[in-house]
């Protein structure tokens, strides 16, 4: 079985589906990570993020993997090297729409989350889960929140790395990023026609898991 998270940068799909990951004890497969990985590398390796083609034979190469981390996080490999933090910066965070858009580095990158799939059941976040990777699964869920909701949690991430950016800045990328993503012309960010769309403007943490657990338990996930 399947649980499909989906929904914009700062709705806090990493953070939900990894506990629901956790509470169901399903697999979690980050694929945002994934995108992240690569364009870290096409950064590392100079290659222009307008190069459609060569950013997929780099996506076709990357060796990424995860492996068990603290408090349930991921630690995520490119080869045998350890990115987690590295793809988490300011500069992968402002270029990843950029690499992910393209269609030659989408089609690999499907294809590999497909593969992480077919393990067995798995909680997967993202842009387009429910509505391209696996349109068949059990459950699709789209998170969402306020622009300035969203700007908040992503700026006081950042800061926790000590970098220092305004609300107000952070709410013009935020705004910039959902625009690029939702018009894209290849797997462009919406939820699902049968997705469940919840709104975690106002709900902590503990509530919005619980809240898509319940939804869960109805459809019978996990059965």
């Amino acid at each position: 079985m399947i649980v499909a998270i989906d929904g914009p940068a700062g709705a806090g799909k990493s953070t939900i589906a990894r506990l629901l990951a956790d509470r169901f004890g399903w697999t979690y497969l980050d694929t945002g990570a994934m995108y992240r990985a690569v364009t870290l590398l096409a950064l590392e390796q100079g290659i222009s993020l307008d190069d459609g083609e060569e950013l997929g034979f780099l996506a076709r190469n990357a060796e990424i993997s995860f492996q068990p981390g603290p408090a349930g996080v991921p630690r995520v490999f490119a080869g045998c090297r350890e990115v987690t933090e590295s793809i988490r910066t300011p500069e992968v965070t402002s270029s990843v729409s950029e690499v992910s858009a393209h269609p030659e580095v989408r089609a690999i990158m499907v294809e590999k989350q497909r593969q992480c799939m077919d393990m067995g059941n798995a909680v997967v976040d993202g842009r387009d889960i429910g509505t391209v990777v696996c349109p068949g699964a059990e459950l699709k869920i789209y998170l969402t929140a306020s622009v300035a909701e969203r700007a908040r949690r992503r700026r006081l991430e950042v800061e926790k790395k000590g970098v220092r950016v305004s609300q107000k800045r952070m709410e013009q990328d935020i705004v910039a990023r959902d625009d690029f993503d939702s018009n894209r012309l290849v797997a462009p960010l919406k939820a699902a026609a049968d997705a469940v769309v919840v709104d975690t403007t106002d709900l902590d943490i503990g509530e919005v898991v619980e809240r898509i657990t319940e939804i869960a338990e109805r459809v019978g996930v996990p059965g």
